[in-house]
């Protein structure tokens, strides 16, 4: 039995490839300390390294202290005890349970250290400090020049009937809103468009839960507590509004060991999304940017570890399809070390030209992110216990 690796696209796009439980092997940070403290510093993550693997040596301590324990009280359990071996099996048993309850409590501390640790970095990648510093590998058509001051989409969609905000604001919240007349329709044809260029790329069709269990947030990197997650979470449940097909198609094969002949698995997903959009307030989210629900097309895959690179490429070229068949204006950016999420090992973002977002020097236009792809390598399916052979 082997471990995968996982590639991923969020957005339009995801893939996925699996590994073994827990998100990097314990056993390769232990060997590769400075490798995983510079990667951490690269991408922003302060994460205490040493106190992980002094945990991870107390923990290991206790585990053979108990196995010890355990075996002297199974072998003392195989013959007739006497008066003095029942009063010595009692106190084995109570330190046991004592050992035991120590266990437990650094056990916690090492696995919440661990889930903290992200995942490796493509060597590609550029290493920067600053989260926009993004290096852009290819632009695809040129943005619109106009003889006018255009429209934005919501003042567009006002003087159509195409979207209705305030209604939104009354029946639910602020950032919600009704699709309505050719925008609702258009929706419906977007997502047949995007499934279909999909499906003929061999990518099984799915509509998935709009709810997940944290366990299955947390395998895959996702954080479903916290002043700054992005998790709506159902109170007295241990369920989860999704953000993202990501965790209902990750967990899909969780705890499952899959044949190599199977490989890979392709699928793309339809969802309802929700998201707090806690920690957005500096970002761009006029109209329906950085609302709490929204509907979207994923692509996921499971794959080998060595075709996860290749898994990746094919979902970037699918998504630059989708982009070109529309004939919008796009560009493709790599993530520096400072934007990359924990468990990317690489990131590709699309951007389109928005004429009616605001612009960095003050004028009108400029990119902004409509989908993006990572290669996740085995971070998530460690994770999820997702194995092959």
């Amino acid at each position: 039995m082997r471990s995968l690796s996982r590639a991923t696209a969020r957005d339009l796009c995801s893939l996925l490839a699996m590994t073994i439980p827990n998100m990097l092997d314990i056993k390769f940070i232990r060997e590769n300390v400075d490798l995983i403290k510079q990667n951490c510093q690269n991408r922003l993550v302060k994460v205490d390294v040493d106190k992980l693997l002094k945990l991870d040596a107390e923990r290991r301590e206790l585990e053979a202290k108990i196995d010890g324990l355990r075996g002297q009280r199974n072998t003392g359990s195989k013959t007739k005890p006497t008066a003095e071996e029942i009063s010595k099996m009692k106190r084995l048993g109570e330190e046991i349970k004592s050992l035991e309850e120590k266990h437990g409590q650094i056990y916690s501390q090492y696995k919440n250290l661990l889930l903290e640790i992200p995942n490796l970095t493509h060597p590609e990648v550029k290493v920067s400090q600053n989260e926009e510093d993004n290096p852009v590998l290819e632009t695809s058509g040129k943005p619109a020049k106009f003889k006018f001051a255009p429209l934005d989409h919501t003042q567009l969609a006002q003087n159509l009937d195409l979207i209705d905000f305030d209604r939104a604001t009354k029946v639910s919240a602020a950032k919600f809103y009704y699709l309505k007349n050719e925008a609702a329709l258009l929706e419906f044809a977007l997502i047949q468009y995007a499934l279909e260029i999909a499906v003929k790329r061999g990518f099984t069709p799915v509509t998935t839960p709009d709810l997940a269990k944290q366990e299955v947030l947390r395998g895959l990197g996702f954080n479903p507590r916290g002043e700054s997650t992005q998790i709506y979470n159902i109170e007295n449940t241990d369920l989860s509004l999704i953000g993202t097909a990501e965790i209902t198609m990750g967990g899909y094969h969780m705890n499952e060991v899959l044949n190599v002949e199977d490989l890979p698995k392709k699928y793309v997903a339809v969802s309802h999304c929700f998201r707090t959009e806690a920690g957005s307030y500096s970002k761009f989210s006029k109209g329906i940017f950085r609302v709490h629900q929204f509907t979207k097309v994923e692509m996921f895959q499971y794959v080998l570890p060595e075709n996860s690179e290749a898994a990746h490429r094919e979902v970037l070229e699918i998504e630059k399809k989708i982009f070109k068949g529309l004939e919008l204006p796009f560009r493709v950016i790599d993530h520096s070390t400072a934007d990359l999420g924990g468990p990317a090992y690489r990131t590709y973002d699309l951007e389109a030209w928005l004429p009616g977002k605001p612009g960095k020097n003050g004028g009108a236009g400029d990119w902004a992110e409509i989908t993006s792809t990572s290669n996740c390598t085995d971070y998530q399916a460690r994770g999820l216990n997702i194995k092959y052979k």
